[in-house]
Parts: C-alpha cells; sequence; structure tokens
C-alpha cells in the first residue's frame, strides 16, 4: 500500500470564497486534511462568468467538467447545497457534463427545503425521485452519483424517505480550530471592547443572514440588561455571503444596526464583519457564553457550532423539531421557543447566573465536539474514496 499512488479527486464547488460562502471554506479544509491521508484533492469551482443566467450556469459547468478531465482524477466529488449555487437549478445537471466513467459523490451540506420547480406537489415529486432519475432539489446529482453524502441524520433521514437508498454520514468538523495563544488574545480583545472585569459577553459567531435569529437575540437585550447592565453582544461574522449578495447584506446590517438603535443597545452590540481565524478563536475565548438562535434551529451541520463546543464556550441555541441529538446531548443549553426573544432572555438568564452550569456545558461541550475533527472526516472521505474505486 505504500507505493500506491494517492486517489485523485475532483472536488466541486461553488463559486463563493471561502470567506463568504460555508462549502467552499469546507472545501478548502477538506482538500488539506485530505492530503494528510494520502488522498490529492484539487478544488473546482463552478464559477459562472459576467452573470448567474442559466446559460451562464451551463457554460460555468462546462468549464469545470474540462477543468476536472484535465486532472484525470479517479473520482469526482460534487459539494452541493442550493444557496451556494445561488438557487440555480443547472448545476443539477453536471452529471450530464463530467467524464463518463469516473465515479462521482455528492455530498449534501443542505437538503429537505427546497424544491425545483417549486410549484410541482409532494407527491408526484415523490413519485419522479422513487424513479431513480432525478431529485427536486439536486437535479442528476444525487441519481446519478455513486455514494451520497450527509453530514447529519436529520439530511440521512431525507435521503432515505425521497431517494430510497442509503446515504453515507461524514459529520463536519469545526470551521475555527482552538489555537495556542488564544485564550490570552481573547482577555486582551475584551480589554479592547472595554469591558469591565466580569462583565458578560455575548458571542453570535458565523455569517450573518436573517435565518440566524440574530433580530430575537438584538430584541432581548433590553431585558437581559435589567440584571446585567454591563453586558455586551459581539457579532463575529460577515454580512455579505452566497446567499445573501452584497446589496442585501448592507441592506441587512443597517436594518440590524437600527433595530439595535431602537431597543436603545446600540453602544451595546459590536459587529465585526469577517474575521481571520485567529481573531474569530480569540473572540470565542473572550465570550462568556455563545448564543445561536437560528430560526430553524441548528444542528451539528454547522462549523460554528462545533468551533463554539471546541473552545470550550457555553453556548445556548435554538434546536429543529424532533432534532433529539443535540438537545439530548447536554453539550447546549437549549431555547426553548425559536422566533422568541422572551425564550433567549431566560435561557441567558440562567446561564448567566449559574458559573456552575456554565463551566459543566464547557467541559461537555469539548467532549461533544471531539469527536468532530477534521483527521477523522479525511479518514471517513479516503475509505468512501477506496471503497468505491474496489467497486
Amino acid at each position: 500500500m505504500a507505493d500506491e499512488r494517492p486517489i485523485r479527486v475532483a472536488l466541486l464547488h461553488g463559486p463563493g470564497r471561502p470567506d463568504a460562502d460555508g462549502v467552499s471554506d469546507y472545501v478548502a479544509r477538506l482538500a488539506r486534511a485530505l492530503a494528510e491521508v494520502g488522498v490529492d484533492a484539487t478544488a473546482v469551482g463552478v464559477c459562472p462568468d459576467g452573470g448567474t443566467s442559466p446559460a451562464r450556469w451551463w457554460a460555468a459547468c462546462g468549464r469545470a467538467a474540462r477543468q476536472a478531465r484535465r486532472l484525470r482524477p479517479d473520482l469526482v466529488h460534487v459539494q452541493f447545497a442550493p444557496a451556494a449555487y445561488r438557487f440555480s437549478r443547472v448545476p443539477g445537471l453536471l452529471p450530464l457534463r463530467l467524464p463518463r466513467g469516473v465515479p462521482l459523490v455528492t455530498t449534501l451540506h443542505e437538503y429537505g427545503s427546497w424544491a425545483a420547480p417549486g410549484w410541482l406537489p409532494g407527491p408526484l415529486w415523490s413519485i419522479v425521485e422513487r424513479g431513480g432519475r432525478w431529485c427536486r432539489e439536486t437535479g442528476r446529482l444525487v441519481p446519478g452519483s455513486g455514494a451520497v453524502v450527509v453530514t447529519n441524520p436529520a439530511h440521512a433521514a431525507a435521503v432515505r424517505a425521497r431517494a430510497g437508498r442509503e446515504p453515507v454520514h461524514v459529520p463536519i468538523a469545526p470551521n475555527v480550530t482552538d489555537r495556542p495563544g488564544a485564550a490570552t488574545e481573547g482577555l486582551r480583545l475584551r480589554a479592547e471592547l472595554g469591558l469591565a472585569e466580569g462583565a458578560p459577553l455575548l458571542a453570535f459567531f458565523g455569517f450573518v443572514h436573517p435565518v440566524k435569529g440574530l433580530r430575537h437575540l438584538i430584541e432581548a437585550l433590553p431585558e437581559l440588561r435589567r440584571t446585567h447592565p454591563d453586558l455586551r453582544l459581539l457579532v463575529v461574522g460577515g454580512f455579505t455571503s452566497q446567499a445573501l449578495p452584497e446589496a442585501e447584506a448592507a441592506a441587512y446590517r443597517a436594518e440590524l444596526t437600527g433595530l439595535a438603535r431602537r431597543c436603545g443597545v446600540a453602544d451595546r452590540v459590536t459587529f465585526t464583519g469577517h474575521l481571520p481565524a485567529e481573531r474569530v478563536s480569540a473572540a470565542l475565548h473572550a465570550a462568556d457564553v455563545v448564543v445561536l438562535p437560528f430560526t430553524a434551529g441548528v444542528n451539528t451541520k454547522s462549523g460554528a457550532l462545533l468551533a463554539a463546543l471546541a473552545h470550550g464556550v457555553p453556548t445556548a441555541v435554538t434546536v429543529p423539531d424532533g432534532d433529539d441529538e443535540l438537545a439530548g446531548s447536554g453539550a447546549v443549553a437549549v431555547i426553548r421557543a425559536r422566533r422568541d426573544s422572551a425564550a433567549i432572555v431566560a435561557a441567558l438568564r440562567r446561564l448567566l447566573a449559574d458559573p456552575v452550569l456554565r463551566r459543566r456545558l464547557a467541559e461537555r461541550g469539548r467532549a461533544f465536539a471531539a469527536a468532530y475533527s477534521w483527521p477523522r472526516v479525511a479518514a471517513a472521505h479516503r475509505d468512501l474514496y477506496a471503497g468505491l474505486l474496489r467497486g
């Protein structure tokens, strides 16, 4: 085995930069991790030039397919999320352009909440999908793949129900790893923010988007300040992303800053924008509690969640309906209702008042996140690739 050449993989993904797209960031990290386990992975962007019309996307698929062909890969691995391709249906036709005879793998970073076209009734979609020719979200990608990878149990259940096939569950890993010296940098960051000793600092981390629930967190601050008048909120993450283009991102930032002003907490909220990984790590160490009040709930497909837990920060989250993996783990404090500032207040008051609870959550969070690491992710991909090639 030692003298065998590495497995060659073309990793296809959307046009976003890693600092503006979670899937592209994942691809960059995955490629580096795969190199450590004997897999030669090259990222290939599906990038439309001069616009995002169907014709531009079709041309982009052709360019990506030609680049993949030049790499002479053993496998092609497509990373799929509707938002990563600006909700275009055309990337679902990628299997028609990719090299014939080369196994295809698709990872579903988002799945279960989109259909194109959206007007087709669910029962008709089920008939189409059970026929194994088309998927309402991914077009030909799921039907045309030798293996379908999911990152969490909810997506696995959706694939089974829709496509009638068993996906491969490969969890993701933190999108920011804890760094030596980051705790000291966290203390410096608290000083930069002008925080008095013992002043509580809440932090949100991740791309800022309306579905992340920040509106409800900001609306909770006035009530929280009744018992913690020196409380601050640090919003760590950029607004512009594949899911929120620049103009929409600017409008949403203005909306949140206006909300903070109307709530009387404008001087209590700091928006950092996108930060390099070392500054994110410092910000997580600076925080007393991380709050992720997603409007649909957060689960283990969130690299931001795993990063907070891996840094040992007590973390309060909303959870999706029926998701027992995280809610029952004991690694997080659960906000009992989504889109509800009063529920956020109740969860955070309890956390801020109970240092023993915070320490317990920090310990359990680190233990929970230890199962999610890039070496494990890379090894699972290597084994999947090797199995497909043997088959």
